[in-house]
């Protein structure tokens, strides 16, 4: 139960204007531009269009400037303007196979056709914090490569022509809509996918991190980790045919994993999958972790007990969202609740007093 709260508007309005004062910061220091954040937060931009929903990061710049870096906020403030947005249709389905790499590594195979692209990358960088930074106008040196143009086939692919790995299902159902459509139980692969895809980075990191420590049966290797832009296309009524409308860059991630078959099945490795906005290779790796932890009742395996297999546990936590506000929600005002606990404890331990005063007596 609520109540209201009488006289707050101004207390309000000096919150905000403190806040305001607050983003802001050092008035002598120049003011960050959305251009800036867009260009040089782009990680952090693509968490918030990946989790919001929307692909747009001139706005996923303004939300992270608004929400003073606070990416859940940002978030939040992406997925509430999104709510305000027509829907004039919707796109085909994209093709990655189409994409134009700036990375693409194998863990699996060395020499992968079309070659290793180590692209723009922490994983070779040493961790020590580099001061160069903290001068200013310091430009990088030019890099050399290029993206990869044209088709590129993905590697799983060339395990699958030897029936090593499990073929993925087709379908030309449309999936359900998360983004409309409230979560319902049991969820399919699609709408898994959807959910993990919006889910909380740090959450589903670390639900892929207890499937490698045991908390599932769930020996992964990166089969295909790729980042780079793909075209969006829309089908056209008028036209009869579909045309470009732009493109979005996307990590894809795709592991192979151990599977043991089952009556059915011969033994083959399975896939996990992760599809995500932007450069966000760290989510899409824990995504597919969490998705092939997901499949055990498919694919016939036991499930043993582990919270990376409950679908429920998974998907009615990852949203930072809902989590955000069921969790901040106790800050505000709950006075009458409190004081309906308080008279309770007041009566329980008046009942104790005179309990325990009539046994002395």
């Amino acid at each position: 139960m609520y109540v209201a709260v009488k006289g707050g508007e101004r207390a309000i309005e000096n919150a905000h204007a403190w806040l305001a004062e607050e983003r802001r910061g050092d008035p002598s220091l120049p003011e960050l531009s959305l251009a800036q954040i867009r260009e040089q937060m782009a990680l952090a931009v693509n968490r918030v269009m990946a989790e919001g929903s929307l692909y747009d990061p001139d706005l996923a710049a303004l939300a992270i400037k608004q929400a003073r870096g606070d990416l859940i906020e940002a978030i939040f403030l992406i997925r509430a303007y999104r709510t305000t947005l027509p829907r004039f249709g919707s796109s085909c389905p994209v093709d990655t196979g189409e994409m134009a790499c700036d990375r693409r590594i194998s863990a699996t195979f060395k020499d992968a056709p079309g070659g290793q692209v180590l692209g723009p990358t922490f994983d070779y960088t040493h961790r020590l914090l580099d001061f160069k930074l903290a001068a200013e106008g310091a430009v990088p040196p030019a890099a050399q490569a290029a993206p990869q143009a044209g088709p590129v086939p993905h590697i799983t692919e060339f395990l699958n022509r030897d029936g090593l790995i499990q073929a993925e299902a087709r379908s030309d159902a449309v999936p359900p809509d998360l983004t409309r459509e409230p979560l319902e139980f049991p969820a399919n692969r699609a709408l898994r996918l959807q959910s993990l895809t919006r889910g909380d980075e740090g959450f589903v990191l670390g639900m892929a991190y207890s499937t490698q420590r045991g908390y599932a049966r769930n020996h992964a290797f990166v089969g295909e980790l790729r980042i780079g832009r793909v075209p969006v296309e829309m089908e056209i009524p008028e036209l009869g045919f579909s045309i470009a409308i732009g493109e979005v860059e996307l990590t894809e991630c795709e592991t192979v994993n151990q599977f043991a078959g089952s009556k059915t099945e011969p033994a083959q490795f399975t896939r996990g999958y992760g599809l995500v906005f932007g450069q966000t290779e760290r989510k899409a790796i824990s995504m597919a972790l969490v998705d092939r932890a997901l499949r055990w009742r498919e694919l016939g395996e036991d499930n043993l007990g582990a919270p990376a297999q409950d679908e429920e546990f998974v998907l009615s936590h990852a949203d930072n969202i809902q989590a955000t506000g069921f969790l901040e929600h106790i800050k505000l005002p709950h006075y009458v609740d409190f004081q309906s606990e308080m008279e309770l404890v007041r009566r329980l331990r008046a009942k104790a007093e005179a309990a325990a005063q009539e046994a002395v007596e």
